[in-house]
């Protein structure tokens, strides 16, 4: 009978590639977070892509794999499109990192760790509150568990507009030369973006679960 259970879908491999994929999204955000503490302490000489291409191609199997059990399946514990839009938006998240970290990379000047620090934080909130809430989709989709996450979320969202507002204000008024305030505006721009990705995240899980509440 083990395979009409794998046909029926009946076993928690969907659930558990999902909470694979949101674990390894937060990683990629962890990573992002030490990375800058290693360089706020001097003992980063410059940034690494290394690790974060792996992340990102770790997320990278999952997907595939998700892909592939979504083919083989003919009935899933969630409606198919809402697994592959989630699987799909926390695999944008390690890329958006990877994508942040690679512009740091060829950064000319002294990386402004601190500019960065709180927007990290907050990426890193928004990440876990993903991770939390992929996690309740396996134990039936409890609604108030699942606001409270998307209130955290929401309000880390909120927090980096301000956040990236904060040093658009400081670059406009600055001293920087034309080149720089560019440079700097566009990673501003794309850590904010890093927290966008996991609200979009978060955002399908809600409507997974209001579909099932």
């Amino acid at each position: 009978m083990l395979w009409l259970k794998k046909l029926l879908g009946k076993d928690d491999k969907f659930f558990e590639l999902l909470e694979a994929g949101a674990e390894e999204s937060k990683s990629s955000v962890e990573l992002f977070v030490n990375t800058l503490k290693k360089i706020a302490a001097g003992s980063a000489a410059g940034v690494s892509l290394d690790e974060f291409i792996q992340a990102r191609r770790k997320e990278k199997r999952i997907r595939h794999t998700m892909v592939e059990e979504l083919s083989k399946t003919f009935v899933t514990p969630l409606e198919r499109e809402d697994i592959e839009a989630l699987s799909f938006a926390l695999y944008r998240i390690p890329k958006q990192v990877e994508k942040i970290v690679e512009r740091l990379s060829i950064y000319p000047g002294r990386i402004p760790h601190a500019a960065f620090e709180r927007q990290a934080e907050l990426m890193l909130q928004a990440a876990d509150a993903v991770v939390f809430m992929v996690k309740q989709l396996r134990g039936g989709t409890n609604i108030e568990r699942i606001r409270e996450a998307n209130d955290r979320l929401q309000f880390a969202e909120g927090e980096a507009d301000k956040v990236m507002l904060s040093h658009l204000k400081e670059l406009y008024q600055g001293s920087c030369d034309a080149k720089e305030l560019v440079v700097l505006q566009e990673l501003y721009e794309l850590v904010e973006q890093g927290v966008d990705r996991c609200r979009n995240a978060g955002n399908i899980v809600v409507q997974i679960v209001l579909k099932h509440s």
